[in-house]
């Protein structure tokens, strides 16, 4: 299976297969899908964080068009804040990366006409293979005790800032276990500036990225709700 961009991932996992309809926080996943964008260049070593800035360290692009637009933008403007970024970037994302998988036959785009007049586009799975494997990293490295590779470590720590925990649909007896994987991940795997997670192969570099980002997504959601 091809890889696809780290936003795409996020945003499959977040919609529904079968209704197309987005599930969870759209706020929370959109901020998600923007810190993505920049996790996938932190991992192809082109931007770090540094003195408080997201910077590039290689204007080389990767070959995926939105995180290739956003490295030459970064490269050509004053350094920002990893706030400052996923606030930038979070503007129309999830749109441009529907109409790729849309594109790329992924998903369908399903234009519904509701009271005569309100266009409503729902997006169900038109090829699951993609969700499928994204889905079988995540239940290796949350319900086994499988280290997790750099990518996949990332996805994890995105999902516990975004509150997307739920999407993973796990059965109610695997919940627990996933939980305290999700946690063990983002918390120790250097992600959230603790120790290093038992044997993780995270560079330092990356970690770093995907701290920051996770800890400016949290802010910008604010305190969770309580029940």
């Amino acid at each position: 299976m091809t890889s696809i961009a780290l936003a795409e991932e996020l945003l499959l996992l977040a919609y529904d297969d079968q209704t197309g309809k987005a599930t969870g926080s759209r706020i929370g996943l959109d901020l998600g899908m923007a810190a993505a964008v920049l996790v996938d260049l932190a991992l192809a070593g082109r931007i770090a964080y540094v003195a408080g800035n997201i910077v590039v360290n290689d204007p080389t692009p990767i070959g995926e068009p939105i995180a290739d637009l956003v490295l030459a933008k970064a490269a050509a403007d004053d350094p920002h804040t990893p706030a400052q970024w996923v606030q930038r970037l979070r503007h129309r994302l999830r749109e441009r990366v529907l109409e790729d998988l849309v594109t790329r036959g992924v998903i369908r785009d399903v234009d519904e006409t509701q009271m005569g007049a309100i266009h409503v586009h729902r997006y169900p799975t038109t090829d699951p293979a993609y969700e499928a494997e994204i889905r079988k990293r995540l239940a290796d490295a949350l319900i086994t005790d499988a280290i997790p590779d750099e990518r996949t470590a990332a996805l994890a720590t995105l999902l516990v800032a975004t509150r997307m925990e739920p999407a993973l649909r796990l059965p109610p007896e695997e919940q627990a276990r996933a939980h305290e994987r999700l946690e063990q991940i983002a918390n120790g795997a250097g992600f959230a500036g603790g120790g290093n997670l038992e044997d993780s192969i995270v560079r330092p570099s990356v970690a770093l990225v995907v701290a920051t980002l996770s800890r400016a997504i949290s802010a910008a959601l604010g305190a969770p709700k309580v029940s």
